[in-house]
């Protein structure tokens, strides 16, 4: 299986084979965008639901699954747990509803994960404690868009403290196209994970925190909180994301190639967040770099550099770029290393040729990353290496 292959090999240190890469199929090594693309083969989240449970089922236990909240529409919020290990990766995907590629990795490694019986996926099993998030935004993705749907006056239902406060700022009356209110939920986290809404806090800022008014970011942030509270410590969140689909790498040997996945450590603002080193002495930025740096190496030995999916590189970090409401770096300024994850392409502009690619792309990368906290690689490695990577000609970010 892929997954014990390349863990296996991961672990004693060894590269995959350049060919272990999936062939090239039709548009792979291009940016061809599509107007209206095809959507068969995407997971839906009624088709989750039972995914999961059906995993849970052949796994005979050693996947456990749970709802961990509810959207304000009803759908269930679901978590999936395999391992045992004492070391701990969060991984979320989707909370852009229209970036859906993470679902499907996610749902393929807990597949192997909770049925493979070699060595190798064993002694993964012993050494991590995988908690996957498949799809935090559900509403959204019914809706192919962006923001989740919440109107302003659930919120303030919810918090009653809040009636006469303007909205916060990452609240939109309509988004993508869809006259629905809803927030970018990825700008609804708070480094405070005991933070209560106050009034005299709103609208707040982009560089500012979040205020956790949105169930979706309650529930990453007590699944984050449970898992703190049992094991001492969340070594790792990763948040899966999409980019635009036609940045190229720019210097090194990839010059020009069209990037798979780019990565990247928290945004903190000038001087590595400097500014909250006080208030949060637990934050390393360093750490953040090691476990990206992991990703990195695992997609570049996993493929051959022909290959479309050998394109990994920086995400664009200007030094000035700050978004403490991130969960990312909310996450991160309470001890964990956070990678960010953008596979190139929404699936609205590059339709089902692509599919399989971007999910391959996705899952060699949270598999790497599995190995090396197995092994202890990712404790070994160079942080400052991290910047060696291609950076690339910036265009759109959806982070």
């Amino acid at each position: 299986m892929a997954l014990a292959a390349a863990t296996s090999m991961a672990l004693i240190g060894i590269a995959a084979p350049a060919n272990s890469a999936p062939p090239e199929g039709p548009g792979q090594g291009s940016c061809k965008t599509f107007d209206d693309p095809q959507w068969n083969g995407w997971t839906d989240h009624a088709e989750l639901g039972s995914t999961l449970r059906s995993i849970e089922s052949s796994s005979k236990g050693r996947v456990a699954v749970r709802q961990i909240g509810t959207t304000k529409q009803g759908r269930e919020l679901w978590s999936a747990r395999v391992g045992t290990g004492k070391r701990v990766l969060m991984v979320q995907s989707a909370i852009h509803g229209n970036e859906r590629t993470g679902t499907e990795a996610l749902i393929g490694i807990l597949r192997d994960l909770g049925t493979s019986n070699d060595a190798a996926t064993q002694q993964l099993l012993s050494s991590v404690t995988l908690v996957a998030l498949p799809m935090v935004n559900p509403d959204g993705g019914e809706l192919n868009r962006r923001m989740n749907v919440v109107p302003w006056d659930q919120v303030v239902a919810d918090y009653p403290q809040l009636a006469g406060a303007p909205r916060a700022w990452y609240h939109g009356l309509n988004g993508d196209g869809i006259d629905l209110p809803g927030f970018d939920l990825n700008r609804d986290f708070n480094p405070r994970l005991d933070y209560v809404p106050q009034p005299g806090d709103l609208p707040g800022q982009q560089a500012g925190a979040g205020f956790f008014l949105s169930p979706e970011s309650r529930a990453i942030r007590d699944t984050y909180v449970a898992l703190r509270d049992e094991f001492g410590a969340v070594d790792a969140v990763v948040d899966l994301h999409h980019m635009g689909p036609c940045e190229r790498t720019t210097g090194g040997p990839q010059d020009g190639k069209l990037i798979s996945v780019s990565l990247d450590y928290p945004p903190l603002g000038v001087n590595d967040g400097a500014a909250y080193q006080a208030e949060y002495p637990l934050l390393d930025q360093d750490k953040s770099r090691r476990y990206a740096l992991a990703v990195a190496r695992g997609i570049q030995s996993s493929y051959g550099s022909q290959s479309p999916l050998a394109g990994v590189g920086r995400y664009f970090h200007p030094d000035a770029r700050e978004y403490a409401g991130q969960g990312r770096s909310a996450f991160a300024l309470n001890g964990s290393a956070t990678v960010l994850f953008e596979v190139r392409g929404q699936q609205d502009d590059l339709g089902q040729k692509q599919h399989g690619m971007l999910i391959q792309s996705v899952r060699t990368g949270v598999e790497s990353l599995i190995g090396a906290m197995a092994s202890g690689e990712v404790d070994r490695l160079n942080g400052g290496e991290f910047f060696g990577l291609p950076d690339y000609g910036w265009e759109s970010s959806s982070d």
